[in-house]
């Protein structure tokens, strides 16, 4: 009897869960055709199409942007300046953090300082990026990097002063080095709340990359806007805004995916959404 009763839970979660999937679908499409209804009831108001443009007119600036293969090229090179950026952070924010937490005199040597740089936002970096790389993908790289470095670091920095004290001495007393600790005690102790710095930090970092295009850039999606914008198209300006909503949704989807491989006790939490 056990396997019919294992197989008609199975089946009635599996029949919950294609409903919930469904519940938020239907939802989603009632968000959108709500907006879409706005939208279009002010595109009439307003009757200008500079200000505010209607759905034909935006369409129509898409299937320009998209005939001419200049939206494909801008998304492209905005999405290798994020995770170039990203990863650049990634990498130097992760072994920092957790050297500091494990290292009381880096610690204090180092944090104080974080603690000064980090309120400063990566806008206002944007005119020493210039002077220092140009207004190539250097100067994205670096504002890309800086505005995922401190939402990897504070999460992941936090997460090692989150170790248990009782996994350090027990890894100790098996004879594990100050290399060992890092690696196979901090690293996977602190690795959910590394994982929540890297989705913040993403989206940071996809945010400043739109705005260092707008003034130091010659492609890319910030860029793409700026120029409509002094033509006068706001059609084309619409597209994209709504392309930099469009992938960074995705891109946060993409990591709650990759969340319920990698920390799968997490992601399938009964709080979680």
């Amino acid at each position: 009897m056990m396997p019919t009763i294992d197989s008609s839970t199975a089946l009635h979660q599996g029949r919950h869960k294609v409903g919930r999937l469904l519940a938020a679908l239907g939802w989603s499409l009632v968000s959108y055709g709500l907006f879409l209804l706005v939208w279009l009831l002010a595109a009439k108001i307003v009757g200008n199409p500079v200000l505010l443009p209607d759905l034909t007119t935006v369409l129509a600036s898409l299937w320009q942007l998209i005939e001419d293969n200049s939206l494909a090229r801008d998304i492209l090179a905005s999405l290798e300046r994020v995770l170039i950026g990203f990863f650049l952070a990634v990498i130097l924010a992760v072994p920092l953090a957790l050297t500091m937490s494990y290292f009381t005199t880096l610690q204090r040597l180092l944090l104080p300082i974080v603690t000064l740089l980090r309120p400063i936002p990566p806008i206002a970096w944007i005119p020493l990026a210039i002077l220092w790389f140009g207004i190539k993908n250097g100067s994205s790289f670096f504002i890309t990097a800086l505005a995922a470095f401190f939402p990897i670091f504070l999460n992941a920095f936090a997460g090692g002063l989150g170790v248990e004290p009782h996994y350090i001495h027990a890894a100790r007393f098996m004879g594990a080095g100050k290399v060992d600790l890092l690696l196979r005690v901090f690293l996977p102790a602190a690795f959910p709340q590394i994982w929540t710095g890297l989705k913040i930090g993403l989206g940071q970092s996809w945010m400043a990359v739109v705005t260092a295009e707008l003034v130091a850039a010659q492609s890319g999606l910030g860029y793409m806007i700026q120029i409509h914008r002094i033509n006068l198209d706001t059609g084309s300006v619409l597209v994209g805004m709504v392309t930099i909503g469009v992938l960074g949704s995705l891109m946060n989807f993409a990591l709650v995916r990759i969340e319920r491989i990698v920390l799968p006790w997490q992601a399938n939490h009964p709080h979680k959404t």
